[in-house]
């Protein structure tokens, strides 16, 4: 356990923040912006309305404004969190829906032009694996190779009932399939995962850690489900037949169970949601803080640490420190 608190600056798990530091030599901030981008479940090829617990901005960031050019946004969004938290170096994030859903061209336009801002030094991805053809991922993997990238894969859980229940219209094979092109060609690839997902036990949640540990994953985004105006899943909380974790408190208990199942390599870029405008419930995700601090202190409390109980393949005494993983 010494040799990963040091190697993961004191912490009890893999963090983004200490990978960051040490490949660039200083803090580095992702910046959202919206590309215009829409999803397949919300203009009608396989649905319209999204996922149960997606909003109409798809879970945009507050200080983005998609009206203007995405040259913009970034110029605007780095001034803005260069002055709040003095960092100078950047990663465009393409977040807001599926931003891989359209013609390799127009992908590989919007990609450059947010690279060809000074001071941006890396881009990341997000979308959906049925979204992924080959000449998409023979774009990104070309583009991988000249910049730090991730490609972020829309998860949430590696059960196809759930999947199902919170109309993903995809299954557990598009995931699969995703993840394994994409690291065959090389690519860095996150998943983002959702703890409290309608109907899914402790035992089902631990279970995607260990799934997509066994997939080989690069970095994951832990989520709790919260709950947001706009959505099927405020009706469904509004009658009383959805349950939250109420309090920090109660999430940490199951984001420690599913960090002591993942893979130590993985790099941990979120440890928990957070939403503002339109939010229901819980309250406290209105503060990220709130969640990262109620973790890493259970983490303390517990003494163990991400991949404590990590058996996939080799035990995880015969894994070298995580920095032999990083780059």
């Amino acid at each position: 356990m010494q040799n990963y608190l040091k190697e993961w600056g004191g912490r009890r798990y893999n963090s983004l923040n200490e990978h960051l530091k040490k490949l660039f030599g200083e803090k580095v901030y992702r910046v959202a912006i919206d590309a215009g981008f829409t999803c397949p479940n919300r203009d009608g090829l396989l649905a319209t309305g999204g996922c149960i617990y997606c909003d109409e901005v798809g879970s945009r960031a507050s200080y983005v404004e998609p009206e203007i050019p995405i040259t913009e946004q970034l110029k605007k969004g780095m001034e803005l969190l260069g002055n709040r938290y003095k960092v100078q170096k950047f990663i465009a994030y393409f977040q807001s829906f599926s931003n891989t859903y359209a013609p390799p061209e127009k992908l590989r336009n919007l990609y450059e032009e947010a690279l060809s801002v000074e001071g941006v030094v890396g881009l990341s991805i997000s979308t959906r694996p049925d979204l992924l053809p080959d000449e998409i991922l023979d774009l990104i993997s070309e583009l991988s190779k000249k910049t730090y990238l991730w490609l972020e894969i829309g998860v949430q859980s590696m059960h196809f009932r759930t999947l199902k229940k919170i109309k993903r219209f995809h299954g557990v094979a598009e995931i699969i399939d995703a993840v394994l092109r994409a690291k065959k060609r090389g690519i860095r690839v996150l998943t983002h995962v959702i703890l409290g997902l309608p109907g899914e036990t402790e035992a089902e949640m631990v279970e995607t850690a260990r799934a997509i540990s066994a997939l080989g994953i690069d970095g994951v985004k832990m989520h709790h489900l919260y709950v947001v105006e706009g959505t099927e899943l405020a009706k469904i909380y509004r009658i009383g037949k959805l349950k939250v974790y109420e309090t920090p408190e109660e999430y940490a208990k199951i984001a420690v169970k599913f960090l002591e199942n993942l893979s130590p390599r993985i790099i941990v870029h979120r440890l928990a949601g957070k939403a503002e405008k339109g939010l229901i419930a819980p309250k406290w995700t209105s503060n990220k803080f709130l969640g990262i601090q109620a973790v890493e202190k259970l983490l303390e409390e517990l003494n163990t640490h991400q991949g404590k109980k990590f058996q996939i393949g080799i035990p995880l005494k015969k894994f070298p420190p995580s920095s032999q993983f990083n780059d």
